[in-house]
């Protein structure tokens, strides 16, 4: 599914504008930043309460292209400029990250097993 059709279909806000319509793979629900970088596949999206800069640290790292903060959480001009130099999408919601990640699995987006 294309992010600009999952953002549509989840009622998400984007945060800024962005170029790429890239096809969303997996997906990954944590709030622990380095669980993330060890765990999260390429090509995902990330739904998370944290919102400051090092969650863009992060998704570069993990080649992680969107971050859904939930919750009604909002990322500060820092996370927000640095997310646009790394071309990481950000787009908010109020709804809670169970109800988010419901969603996406109902969209077929599902997460991947790490394999040890």
């Amino acid at each position: 599914m294309k992010i600009s059709e999952l953002i549509n279909k989840l009622g998400l806000e984007l945060i800024f504008p962005y170029d790429e319509d890239w096809e969303v793979e997996n997906g990954i629900v944590c709030d622990l930043l380095s669980f993330v970088m060890a765990n999260a596949p390429e090509n995902s999206v990330w739904v998370t309460i944290q919102t400051h800069v090092n969650t863009i640290a992060v998704a570069t790292l993990a080649g992680i292209k969107a971050i859904i903060f939930v919750s009604g959480q909002k990322p500060d001009e820092e996370t927000i400029k640095k997310a646009k130099e790394e071309n990481i999408i950000l787009a908010r919601t109020e709804d809670t990250a169970f109800n988010i990640v419901g969603k996406l699995y109902e969209l077929g987006i599902k997460g991947v097993k790490r394999i040890q």
